[in-house]
């Protein structure tokens, strides 16, 4: 399975393209825009490294570096909402509860029309736009978790990539 194929690879590409939207329209100061861009596009990119690999360590690194990024991400819209005196919804609200439902197809990339007509929101309302990006953020961080933890298992149980060399050098010794 290549990482193109994970759904957490997906989303991730999908805030990252819908980011870059946000940012365009209602992001002013340059400095913010580029931490902006650049923490999601770190999210992504770090999920494309830590999935090529041979090492169990590096992917986790890697990982985890996409999971800070994406952290770093969300408190980036929650700031923006918060200094415009705008509210984070709570995640009971039912527009939050039908952004979770959201899933992204493998078949058709994911742009901003497409999550604006699902989602019924309205996306030229910054409002709307950050609290849906903060949404499908919490959900890529469940996402991100869920395969930090999968990794942690799979190297618990197959060892690392040095280990496993050692183990064949020294099969190869007795061999000899």
């Amino acid at each position: 399975m290549s990482y193109q194929d994970l759904l957490v690879y997906r989303l991730a590409t999908t805030i990252y393209d819908v980011t870059m939207e946000f940012c365009r329209r209602f992001i002013r100061s340059p400095r913010q825009k580029e931490q902006m861009e650049q923490a999601a596009r770190s999210g992504k990119q770090n999920i494309v490294e830590g999935s090529v690999p041979k090492s169990y360590e590096s992917c986790l690194k890697l990982i985890g570096v996409a999971r800070g990024s994406f952290g770093e991400l969300l408190e980036d819209y929650k700031d923006f909402l918060r200094q415009r005196g705008l509210p984070v919804w709570e995640k009971t609200d039912a527009r939050v509860l039908k952004i979770r439902t959201f899933r992204e197809s493998v078949e058709k990339p994911t742009n901003l029309s497409n999550l604006a007509n699902w989602s019924n929101l309205d996306l030229r309302k910054p409002q709307d736009f950050a609290n849906l990006m903060i949404c499908l953020i919490y959900k890529e961080t469940f996402l991100v978790d869920r395969l930090l933890r999968v990794t942690e298992e799979k190297f618990v149980r197959e060892g690392g990539f040095r280990e496993n060399l050692f183990k064949k050098r020294r099969e190869f010794k007795k061999g000899k």
